[in-house]
């Protein structure tokens, strides 16, 4: 009985400090694309250095990798931008769309201008 009980509190415990299916608080209400539907890259960038993400709203990146840019968010969230990594060989590493500082990464290469202002989501910023 007491080993049951304890198994209860522990997952009820644990549950609510998972980040899986949930919202998390918008990091900002505007982001900045090359299309109303944030669909093209902006640009490309190489990171400068590991990061490793607080939660699941952004991508883990290691120093060296390649970052397509999809969205550059504005104003309290202006220090952040929404990408997909790109590992040196393509399929190592699960395609995922995430936040990330933009003082870890170098742009190398611009596509489009980000010229469209989009209001964000909260699909933006909700972890599944």
């Amino acid at each position: 009985m007491h080993c049951k009980l304890w198994l209860a509190l522990s997952v009820c415990l644990l549950l609510p400090t998972s980040d899986a299916g949930r919202q998390m608080p918008k990091l900002s209400a505007k982001k900045l694309c090359a299309d109303s539907e944030c669909s093209h890259p902006i640009l490309m960038a190489r990171a400068l250095q590991d990061y490793y993400p607080g939660d699941c709203r952004f991508i883990p990146i290691r120093q060296g990798q390649l970052i397509y840019v999809y969205a550059m968010l504005k104003d309290r969230g202006n220090l952040f931008w929404a990408g997909s990594v790109q590992d040196s060989y393509y399929g190592q590493q699960e395609a995922r769309i995430g936040h990330f500082p933009s003082s870890v990464v170098e742009e190398t290469h611009p596509l489009m201008p980000a010229t469209t202002e989009v209001k964000t989501t909260e699909w933006d910023f909700y972890c599944n």
